[in-house]
C-alpha cells in the first residue's frame, strides 16, 4: 500500500467500457485500496446523441478542471487505429486533456491507440498501419531502464493487440522520446517522454480471458472476414482451450511501478 491516497483518472475509449472498468478496478484495488478511480468518458463521442445509459452508469463526462486535480490520468486504447486521427470525432476533445495534464504537471499513462494519438500530438511521431494484426502474447526485451519498468525479469510476456505502429524512425530521430522496451519482433512496448508521461502499446491491463473475448467480438462483428487467432495464448489452440494468463505477475509489477511513481509526483508536488 502506498504512502498517501492517489486520486487517479481514466478516459476509457474501450469498445468493451464495462470489462475494461473491472480490469483496471480490480488491478489497482489489489495493489493498493485506497486509490479512488474515476472513469470518464469523451463528451465529443456523444455530442450529437444521447449518452448511453450504461456510459452514464459507470463514467462520468470529462472534466478538464477535475483531470487537473488528479495525482496521474490514464488514456486507454481504443479499436480505431486504422482511421486517421483528424477522423476521430473526439480527437481535439483529448489534445485539450492532454494540454491539461502537461500543464499541470500530472503523471499521465497513454496505452495503445491512446499511446499513438499523444505521441502524435505532443511529438509529431506519425502511426503506420500493418499489413496485419499485431495479435498475442510476445516476449518483450527493455532496452533502456526507466521506473515502470524496474524488476522485470527479460524477456517478459505481454498481449499486443493492434492494427498499426508508430514510426520508429521518426522515435528514434526524437530528442525527446526514448524507446524503453520493444518485442523480441521489434514491435513497440514502452516509450517514455518527459519524465511523467509513460506510453505503453501492450495491453497489460488484460486479465486472462481479454484476448479471447476481443477475437470473438471482431469475427462477431464481420464473419465474413478472416481473423488470425492471437499467437502463444491457448493452451490447445484446437479447442481454444484455456487461454493462459502468462502476464499476470508483469501486469502486477507495472502498474504498481506507475503509481508509486505518480505517488512520487504527487509528494514533490507538495513538497514544491
Amino acid at each position: 500500500m502506498l504512502d498517501q491516497h492517489l486520486k487517479i483518472g481514466i478516459l476509457n475509449l474501450m469498445h468493451d467500457k464495462v470489462a475494461t472498468q473491472q480490469r483496471f478496478t480490480s488491478i489497482f484495488k489489489a495493489l493498493d485500496p485506497t486509490v479512488e478511480l474515476t472513469f470518464f468518458y469523451p463528451v465529443d463521442h456523444y455530442r450529437n446523441r444521447e449518452v448511453p445509459a450504461l456510459v452514464q452508469n459507470i463514467s462520468e463526462p470529462l472534466d478538464l478542471n477535475k483531470a487537473s486535480q488528479l495525482q496521474g490520468f490514464i488514456i486507454t486504447g481504443a479499436p480505431i487505429e486504422q482511421m486517421p486521427f483528424e477522423q476521430v470525432e473526439y480527437y481535439d476533445e483529448i489534445t485539450r486533456l492532454i494540454d491539461t495534464l502537461v500543464e499541470f504537471n500530472i503523471p499521465q499513462l497513454y496505452i495503445c491507440w491512446g499511446a499513438m494519438a499523444a505521441a502524435n500530438y505532443l511529438y509529431g511521431i506519425e502511426k503506420r498501419q500493418l499489413t496485419k494484426k499485431y495479435f498475442g502474447v510476445f516476449d518483450n526485451e527493455v532496452l533502456v531502464e526507466t521506473p515502470v519498468l524496474n524488476g522485470l525479469t527479460m524477456p517478459f510476456p505481454a498481449p499486443h493487440a493492434r492494427y498499426a505502429e508508430l514510426d520508429h524512425n521518426q522515435i528514434r530521430q526524437s530528442s525527446e522520446l526514448t524507446i524503453n522496451a520493444m518485442s523480441v519482433d521489434d514491435y513497440l512496448l514502452a516509450l517514455s517522454g518527459s519524465d511523467n508521461q509513460d506510453f505503453l502499446f501492450a495491453h497489460l491491463e488484460y486479465d486472462r480471458m481479454a484476448l479471447l473475448a476481443e477475437y470473438q467480438r471482431e469475427t462477431a462483428a464481420h464473419p465474413d472476414r478472416h481473423y488470425a487467432l492471437p499467437k502463444n495464448y491457448f493452451k490447445d489452440i484446437k479447442t481454444l482451450a484455456d487461454p493462459q494468463f502468462k502476464w499476470e505477475q508483469v501486469q502486477q509489477l507495472y502498474f504498481r511501478n506507475w503509481l508509486q511513481k505518480a505517488a512520487d509526483y504527487s509528494q514533490l508536488a507538495l513538497i514544491a
